[in-house]
């Protein structure tokens, strides 16, 4: 008795499909590992070329190290160059980072509850202005804001910086909609019958809630802060109050003009990746608070 084999279609359908799984798999592996290469190829540079010292930093390859030791070299010059002012502009950077982190959190975390929980006239007009306000790039408000601040001769001052930082409509818009998907109607009204008051539903019930989305607009206001250039360019004149970005670039331009000639190009590079360090610390150590609270406050 001759048995019959079952045809091979199936077998070969499986294999061609596993194969095209394999094979896009392997293609989105290889653009992912190219978008890493090139989101990390500036930072790699930054490093290779703090190691240079002036002359070799024109004239030796431009992603590989050339003397190691000039590293440390570079970053004694970087502290103690003109009585340490790159220390001073540092000290200002997290001054106005970090009140302006703090400070745009708190306004947009009660902007944003306001919009999300409680009902007023103009709500939905007010809102929708603060859209508009998203897509207006700040580089425009800035002489608007310079003339408004030298009315009260706030400019070439600290809070000249600070007070325009503390407005982040992008971050009322990501508080609002944490706040609508993640804090239930029903748990502040419970809160409430039980005799709490409105700080104590927001302190005690909100906030605790809120946990990843306020380090999120925190980073994001500390990050755009430290990085701001334009508007502490146009606020401040007196060196003694510029951020890094604005006092690298003072050094910059002192190295063209002198072509090169007081070693201040090592300087500027060895600055940048030094101011980048403190970011790059602040995000690995609150990146926890996103992964947890999630669905905190959600109902069943």
């Amino acid at each position: 008795m001759t048995t019959v084999a079952a045809p091979a279609v199936p077998v070969t359908r499986h294999r061609r499909r596993k194969a095209s799984v394999c094979k896009g798999r392997a293609t989105v592996n290889a653009v992912m590992v190219a978008m890493i290469l090139y989101f990390l190829m500036p930072f790699w540079w930054l490093v290779v070329a703090a190691t240079k010292n002036n002359d070799a930093l024109f004239s030796t390859a431009a992603l590989w190290f050339h003397s190691p030791g000039s590293f440390f070299t570079n970053l004694q010059e970087l502290f103690t160059y003109n009585d340490g002012e790159y220390l001073r502009w540092m000290g200002n950077t997290a001054i106005y980072a970090g009140v302006s982190g703090v400070g745009a959190t708190a306004v947009a975390t009660l902007a944003g509850y306001a919009f999300a929980k409680y009902r007023f006239p103009g709500r939905n007009l007010l809102f929708s202005s603060l859209l508009g306000a998203i897509m207006v790039p700040a580089t425009a408000l800035a002489i608007p804001t310079y003339l408004l601040l030298s009315k009260v001769a706030l400019t070439n001052t600290m809070w000249a910086v600070i007070l325009p930082s503390l407005l982040n409509p992008f971050g009322v818009y990501l508080m609002r909609v944490y706040v609508q998907q993640s804090v239930p109607d029903e748990l502040l009204e419970a809160a409430r019958v039980d005799g709490a008051g409105e700080l104590r539903v927001l302190f005690s019930i909100v906030l605790p809630t809120l946990k990843p989305a306020l380090v999120t607009v925190l980073l994001f206001s500390m990050v755009g802060t430290w990085n701001n250039f334009f508007l502490p360019l146009v606020m401040l004149n007196n060196d003694k109050l510029f951020p890094l970005t604005v006092g690298l670039q003072s050094w910059y331009q002192g190295a063209l003009i002198q072509s090169g000639a007081n070693a201040l190009f090592t300087l500027v590079i060895a600055g940048s990746l030094v101011a980048i360090l403190p970011l790059i610390v602040a995000f690995l150590f609150l990146q926890r608070y996103w992964r947890g609270g999630l669905t905190v406050g959600s109902l069943k």
